[in-house]
């Protein structure tokens, strides 16, 4: 049997390599997706291949990541629960989707990942199989090996020479990709602890950001960002550069306790700086350009395609659907919003565009030769009318 492992290099995978070898007496290919975890791919390709991989992909998804992935949610302003930005979420089905192609490629008759039995990525990857290649064979370690605990784990790869970086002393769950940073596990279990300040990467603490207001401006077209303090960028190097801007302003950091799918409350912590400042903006560029009714409506969507994309429901039918109907309400969602930013705080400082439904003169406290005031008596009466038949019949 051949076997496609997603493969991080991180302490679960290391060890499934080995344990998928044993069990299965399979050959492993590790694959490992580029979406921007700033990690040493060479020193990961090799590390899979001394434990045990009988080949390795190293595939660069960054641009694709940003573009076909990000850059569609944040169209749909979606947000789990309380502030979750779904930086892990919607980076599994462009991993998995990836691993498939490999096992077409490669002839494989399975394929492998490293989430636990009590997440939500085991939902994502294998959803995603199975939209993609629904006679695929799916081994889930997680979910069947004799290991009950990282501690565990840590173990066996310490018995093997299995070099990790996860200790018994901070045993945190990190994932990284360009667009966030998110930490489980460890002392974050109780969610009485707060975390420790050496614990983020990409965001300074409040007491080591700079004590000045940083401005900057960010151009969309048709819901998207294309330039930032009017530079045309990539998406990736976009998001790349804002990162790094709201990171040193301390923005971006959230601490939830969420509803997993599977149905365990889950302590994590996210960093999340550029998406934090695009999510702002965006709603920004949108609060001129959407007429209110169109507004409304996809607003009444998002919960339910925040679920499918948290779910891991990205290849169904119904994200599909929803997608294009918010993309349809993108089309005039082009101008430009300048942004404050300081010591953990992005506010909106100014928004324009050609297509603004703004017009000052109707917004005006100040004397108009549009807007006849008299007009509202009548819309006010129109609209009490069943108020007021109501009121007869003593209906509350």
């Amino acid at each position: 049997m051949k076997i496609i492992l997603a493969y991080s290099g991180g302490l679960d995978t290391s060890v499934a390599i080995s344990w998928l070898k044993e069990k299965y007496n399979a050959e492993v290919v590790a694959f490992c997706a580029d979406i921007g975890q700033e990690e040493q791919f060479e020193e990961i390709a090799q590390k899979a291949l001394k434990t045990g991989a009988s080949n390795v992909y190293i595939e660069d998804l960054k641009e694709e990541f940003v573009r076909d992935y990000i850059f569609p949610m944040l169209r749909a302003n979606a947000i789990y629960e309380t502030g979750y930005l779904l930086g892990t979420s919607i980076a599994r089905p462009l991993i998995a989707k990836k691993q498939i192609e490999i096992a077409l490629k490669e002839n494989a008759e399975a394929v492998a990942h490293g989430a636990t039995g009590k997440g939500n990525d085991q939902v994502r990857f294998e959803l995603t199989y199975y939209a993609l290649k629904p006679d695929i064979k799916v081994i889930a370690p997680w979910r069947q090996w004799e290991f009950d605990s990282r501690s565990s784990l840590i173990e066996y790869a310490q018995k093997h020479n299995i070099p990790v970086q996860a200790t018994k002393e901070k045993p945190y769950s990190i994932d990284r990709n360009l667009f966030h940073i998110s930490y489980e596990g460890g002392i974050l279990e109780d969610p009485w602890n707060e975390p420790p300040d050496d614990m983020y990467t990409m965001v300074q603490p409040l007491q080591k950001a700079p004590d000045k207001i940083t401005y900057i401006e960010i151009d969309y077209e048709n819901g998207d960002p294309v330039a930032l303090n009017g530079e045309k960028l990539s998406p990736s190097e976009l998001l790349k550069r804002l990162n790094k801007i709201a990171g040193e302003n301390g923005i971006g950091k959230i601490d939830i306790v969420e509803n997993r799918y599977v149905g365990i409350k889950s302590r994590g912590v996210y960093e999340t700086p550029g998406g934090t400042v695009l999510q702002i903006a965006h709603k920004a560029v949108e609060s001129i350009t959407m007429d209110r009714e169109l507004m409304h409506l996809r607003d009444s969507l998002v919960p339910k395609y925040t679920e499918l994309v948290y779910y891991g429901y990205w290849f169904s039918p119904e994200r599909q659907a929803l997608q294009k109907l918010i993309d349809e309400t993108q089309k005039n969602v082009t101008g430009t919003v300048r942004l404050k930013l300081y010591r953990g705080n992005c506010m909106v400082a100014g928004r324009k565009s050609v297509y603004s439904l703004y017009n000052q003169e109707l917004a005006t406290f100040e004397k108009d030769s549009i807007y006849n005031q008299k007009d509202a008596e009548g819309f006010i009466k129109i609209n009490a009318l069943r108020l007021r038949m109501a009121k007869r019949f003593n209906v509350q």
